[in-house]
C-alpha cells in the first residue's frame, strides 16, 4: 500500500521550532532538500505566534524551549483554528514511557522523534503526514 500522496512538497509549509540554532539550521536543510517551504522559530512564544499567523501544514517542535515549552505549545494550538496542524515532536530529552505517552496522546501530536535525528525517518514521516511524494533525485535550486 502506498504511503505517499501526490501533493507537491513545494506547496507545503513546515514550521521548525527549536532553540538550538544548529539543530534549527540542520532541520531546515533536511526539510528544504525534500522540497518543502520552511519557516523558523527559536522559542515557544515565537513558534506559537507563527503557527497562528502562518497556519503551517506541519510543525517540527522541540520540547525544551525558552518562553513556553513544546508541550504547552501543542496544548495551546488545540484550542484555536490551529487544532488540525499536525505536530512532530523532536527532542533529545530522555523521557520515561508515561511522559512520552502523555505527549503523543495529544490530538495534534502525530509522532515523537528522538535526537540524534535519523534523517530518513523524519523525511518519510513528513511525506506520509502531508501526503506528498519525495522529490527523488531532482536537483534543488
Amino acid at each position: 500500500m502506498e504511503n505517499f500522496g501526490n501533493e507537491n512538497p513545494a506547496d507545503k509549509l513546515v514550521l521548525i521550532v527549536d532553540d538550538d540554532k544548529g539543530i534549527r539550521e540542520l532541520l531546515e536543510i533536511i526539510v528544504k532538500k525534500e522540497g518543502f517551504k520552511t519557516e523558523l522559530a527559536e522559542d515557544g512564544e515565537e513558534g506559537l505566534e507563527k503557527a497562528r499567523s502562518l497556519s503551517p501544514d506541519i510543525i517540527l517542535l522541540d520540547l525544551m524551549l525558552p518562553r513556553s515549552g513544546g508541550y504547552e505549545i501543542a496544548r495551546g494550538l488545540q484550542n484555536e483554528g490551529t487544532a488540525a496542524i499536525p505536530i512532530i515532536i523532536i527532542s533529545a530529552r530522555n523521557m520515561d514511557r508515561s511522559t512520552k505517552e502523555m505527549i503523543t496522546n495529544e490530538p495534534n501530536v502525530r509522532d515523537f522523534i528522538e535526537k540524534p535525528l535519523k534523517t530518513h525517518m523524519l523525511t518519510a514521516r513528513l511525506h506520509q503526514l502531508m501526503k506528498t511524494r519525495p522529490a527523488g533525485k531532482q536537483s534543488d535550486k
